[in-house]
């Protein structure tokens, strides 16, 4: 940031690439680049969004890798382990591939947040997420990587009644979806800045 510039790389699975939402620019990834934008006007941002449906760990780091050798980046965002949750796939595979993927981040210089699962209780009552969780988290801490904690938080939201997707009316699905996604791309901003700051300081 101090450079003037910043380059940042999304990767995931369904609702990186607006999953739900009422059209594409509702997506998490275009709402927090149209507030850095907004936030910051005399960066030069670059910001590119990969994903897709049902992308394992391993698939979502090969998709980085790619992108790795098409440019520089200073921060990946890595929304990731849902896919293996959903699947009951081995929590090993799942730290094994994360972990050296941050290793290898960091190896090159580049910052990541791991973006946790998401709150959902049909996905609690039908997969052991916890687990998954608690991996994903201790993996983060490990590699000296960001854990932006999206389960807790939208767990609170909609306990709160502030957004909950879930719980509202089929018509009105894809609006609070598209609110769920605004509130997350504001969450995520204000983590990013308090990481800058404290690293600053």
């Amino acid at each position: 940031i101090a450079t003037g510039r910043l380059a940042i790389l999304a990767v995931g699975s369904a609702s990186v690439t607006g999953a739900g939402v009422s059209n594409p620019a509702a997506a998490w990834p275009v709402r927090l680049e149209a507030l850095l934008r907004e936030r910051r006007p005399d960066l030069d941002l670059r910001f590119e969004v990969l994903g897709r449906r049902g992308a394992t760990a391993a698939e979502q780091w090969a998709m980085i890798e790619a992108a790795l050798r098409g440019g520089r980046y200073d921060l990946v965002i890595w929304q990731v382990g849902a896919t293996e949750a959903v699947r009951g796939l081995p929590i090993d595979d799942l730290v094994a591939a994360v972990g050296q993927g941050l290793e290898r981040l960091s190896a090159r210089g580049i910052d990541a947040v791991l973006m946790g699962l998401q709150f959902s209780r049909f996905l609690r009552a039908n997969a052991d997420v916890d687990p998954y969780r608690d991996a994903l988290r201790i993996t983060a801490a490990t590699a000296g990587a960001g854990y932006f904690p999206r389960y807790d938080i939208m767990r609170a939201w909609a306990e709160s009644g502030t957004v909950d997707v879930e719980r509202a009316p089929r018509d009105r699905r894809a609006a609070e979806a598209d609110r769920l996604n605004d509130c997350l791309a504001r969450a995520l901003a204000l983590f990013i800045r308090d990481g800058v700051e404290e690293a600053r300081r």
